[in-house]
Parts: C-alpha cells; sequence; structure tokens
C-alpha cells in the first residue's frame, strides 16, 4: 500500500510539506525548493507522490516515487 502524497503548500514564512490529509504541517523550509527536497525524501520512503502548489494554490507539478498507475508504455 502506497503512503500519503506529500504536498508542498505556502505557508507563513516560507513553504510547507504537508501529508494528504493531514490540517498540520509536516516541516516548514523557507524555500519551496527546500520543502520539495524534503517531500521527495518522504514520499520516496513511504512510495508516494509530491504534489507541488504554487502561490495561489494551483498544482504546478506532480511526481511519483510508488506504483506507477500508469507506467511509461515502451
Amino acid at each position: 500500500m502506497a503512503g500519503k502524497s506529500q504536498h508542498v503548500v505556502p505557508h507563513k514564512g516560507g513553504w510547507a510539506v504537508k501529508g494528504e490529509g493531514n490540517s498540520r504541517a509536516t516541516v516548514v523550509q523557507p524555500t519551496q525548493q527546500k520543502a520539495a527536497a524534503v517531500a521527495k525524501v518522504i514520499a520516496q520512503n513511504q512510495k508516494a507522490e509530491v504534489v507541488t502548489h504554487g502561490r495561489t494554490g494551483q498544482i504546478r507539478a506532480k511526481d511519483s516515487y510508488g506504483n506507477d498507475p500508469f507506467p511509461p508504455k515502451g
């Protein structure tokens, strides 16, 4: 079973990493890049996905580190 998706979202004083469905941030970093790096490590450990949001909350990118339900056709 895959872990929770990790969301990188704007937060007071920087960027937060939140597990999907969590109201509290797992960690807060000063930059989006640093928060995304932390989220990537968590997602790799949990075989989950990183969802990066922009300043407006709109999803900018998704990266999967688990079992991809739609693997590339080769």
